[in-house]
């Protein structure tokens, strides 16, 4: 999944990084609206890291959500080829 379609999910995805990230308020989610450079900004301001360390922790959470995805679509085409 590219950062468009993060950007086209992210009211989905919204409790995902809201329970990776507990420190981002419901604010901050808003106005990151599936961005990953306010999410990665928002981030460094919340857990005073680095920029590269929060590049890192949002690459890392992009993946598992791919995965997810990924998972959920196997598993749908699963049960309708049943």
């Amino acid at each position: 999944m590219d950062w468009d379609q993060v950007k086209g999910k992210w009211k989905q995805m919204k409790g995902s990084a809201k329970t990776r990230w507990g420190k981002l308020t419901d604010d901050d989610l808003d106005v990151i609206a599936g961005k990953r450079d306010q999410l990665i900004g928002r981030i460094q301001e919340r857990y005073g890291i680095a920029k590269d360390e929060a590049q890192h922790q949002v690459d890392e959470w992009h993946r598992t959500q791919d995965a997810e995805n990924e998972h959920h679509r196997e598993r749908n085409l699963r049960s309708k080829a049943s």
